[in-house]
This record gives C-alpha cells, structure tokens and sequence, in this order.
C-alpha cells in the first residue's frame, strides 16, 4: 500500500499523488470498468472528461472515484490502489443497489456527521482525537467535514485497507460492517485477537486483527496485538512476572514496549526507544509477555 498517501490537513483528496503511481490507477480503475478509453470513464461517473485528464496533470485521483469504482465493479480496494493482489480469499461481488453517477452521488451525499461516525467505529475509537492522533488529522479539519458535510474520500479508503470493514457499509452506510467472508475466516486456520492501538503511552480499543493460528503458542492464555504505528507486538497479557525478554510495560501511567534484563537486587536493566536506565521491581508494572514483534518491510 505505498501508493497510498493521505493528507487529513488538506481538504484536497490526494488519495494517489505520484503521478507515475496515478497513471497506474487510472489504466486499473479503467480495467475494472471493462472499459479502454478516459471518455467511457467520465460518462460512466457523468463528469466531464477533462476532469479525469486533470487527475494525471495535478497528480491525484479523488478517494471517491476509486471507492465508486470498487464498489461498482467488485475490484479489490487494495488491487486498485497498489496493484498488489490481496492474500486473503477474493470476496463475492459487491451488488450495489445504484450504479455510475447515481453511485457516485450517493456515496458524495454520504459525507458529513455518518461517515465520520462509521470512520470511528471501524477503528473502534470513542473520539475524534482518537482517530486524529492516528491518522495526524487536526479536530479543525474533521469539525469541517461535519460542518460542509464532506465526503473525506482519502480517509475512507485509507480506513477500508487499515480494517477490513466492508467498504460499501463504509461509504454508504448500508449493509453489514464486516461482510461473510470476514466473518468466516475464524474457521478457516486463522484466530481473532483484541487488537490495541498505542497512543500516547495508553492502548485504545481497536477491535480485532486476525492471526494465522500458528502464530499463537499453546501456552498463550491471553494473546494480543498491540499496534505502536512503527512496530507491531503480539502480547500475551497473561503473563505478568517480569523475566529477561520484551515487555509491554506500564511505567507512571504510561505504557510502551520495553527490552528488560534482570539484575541482582531485584534490579531491572530497562531498554526502549527513548531510553535506557536502571530500576528496582516494583519501579514498573508488566502488562504482558511480547513473544513476537512485527516490523514492516523497507
């Protein structure tokens, strides 16, 4: 997904801005609609066609064509994005009940106070700082999307790839949150885990992340994923009784991820990030056990 650059400061949808990568986008969603030429696609969306030539010259196509296009023809999200195939199962075609410019309307119509609001339940957050401190989106910015009732399109699709939640419940409002397929994947060698994000040295409610099953050690009693932004950890947060190894730490309220080496006298060699440093036992509190740490790919 490293087409896919969002810009939550600026009102302006730049969900694809190299334009190498735009051009790319362009021949997938044209692909998708079965179709060869620009002019079939601005008569499909009943824009003008030197609309769809500016997306190439200003190097951005609007979130809302690509969702439109997805939701229409049944693409993958992440297919017309990047052009990477998806690992998981393909899912059923989407039957919407509108089509083309009707489509494309409603889902412009579906802006506003709704759309934020299915944003925030997707990520499993309560607040808008919440999501603002994720995506780095300023609370001006999303009051003007309730205040303009505004279609963030680049959010949108950024949200659908980032938790898996059905992209027509997403941009419309209608069907289910998590299609079948989704919801079948527990039976087919794959397991939900509560999924925390960690924000501001606290973790959020994220919902779930589905981990193949033999990721999981049989001793795991109560395995997690806890997403830093940089790095990922699966934690068993059973365990709590601080040993040599990588912990999720909770230190003066704050919470993070920490390397701990121990020391005679009940004394704790601590390494993160930020800091390194030298403490007693009862200086912090475990949280749980990291038995794997995820690091993305360069």
């Amino acid at each position: 997904m490293q087409a896919l650059i969002v810009t939550g400061e600026n009102m302006a949808e730049d969900t694809v801005n190299e334009r190498a990568a735009v051009g790319a986008v362009i021949e997938r969603i044209l692909s998708a609609y079965g179709i060869t030429t620009q002019k079939e696609l601005s008569e499909i969306l009943g824009i003008a066609p030197n609309n769809v030539s500016s997306w190439q010259q200003r190097g951005s196509v609007p979130g809302y064509v690509i969702i439109n296009c997805s939701l229409t023809t049944g693409a993958d999200l992440a297919w017309l994005m990047t052009g990477e195939s998806t690992a998981v199962k393909p899912k059923a075609k989407q039957q919407a009940a509108v089509h083309g410019k009707a489509l494309y309307e409603r889902v412009l119509a579906s802006g506003g106070k709704g759309v934020l609001r299915r944003i925030l339940d997707a990520y499993g957050f309560s607040l808008q700082k919440e999501l603002g401190d994720l995506l780095g989106i300023s609370s001006g910015t999303m009051s003007t999307w309730v205040r303009r009732n505004y279609f963030p399109g680049d959010i949108v699709v950024t949200c659908a790839l980032d938790t898996g939640v059905s992209l027509q419940w997403l941009a419309t409002g209608e069907g289910e949150m998590r299609d079948a397929t989704a919801q079948s994947t527990q039976a087919e060698g794959v397991r939900a885990l509560p999924l925390y994000r960690l924000i501001a040295g606290q973790l959020k409610d994220g919902g779930e992340w589905l981990a193949d099953r033999t990721l999981i050690p049989s001793t795991a009693e109560r395995p997690a994923y806890v997403d830093g932004g940089r790095l990922a950890w699966l934690v068993d947060l059973s365990v709590t009784n601080i040993a040599n190894g990588r912990w999720l730490l909770d230190i003066d309220g704050n919470l993070d991820v920490y390397d701990i080496a121990r020391l005679p006298g009940n004394q704790l060699q601590v390494s993160g990030n930020s800091a390194d440093f030298q403490c007693c036992t009862d200086a912090v509190k475990a949280l749980g056990m990291v038995w794997l740490t995820l690091t993305p790919q360069a």
